[in-house]
């Protein structure tokens, strides 16, 4: 499990008040932290740099 207590953790600007968030903490070196913002509690998912480059390369090339 990784550490994560220093992370500041940041919702998109296009989210809105529904609570239904997902929460990215970039400020860990080598580490991106995510999790839901409904349960902040819950272990959050966690990538390397080159992982989390690759899943948003993905979603913004997406042909959905």
């Amino acid at each position: 499990m990784h550490d994560l207590r220093g992370a500041r953790w940041r919702k998109s600007s296009f989210s809105g008040d529904a609570g239904q968030c997902v929460e990215v903490a970039s400020n860990l070196p080598g580490l991106i932290g995510v999790r839901d913002s409904k349960t902040p509690s819950d272990p959050p998912l966690t990538f390397t740099p080159v992982e989390w480059s690759a899943f948003l390369h993905g979603v913004k090339h997406s042909a959905i």
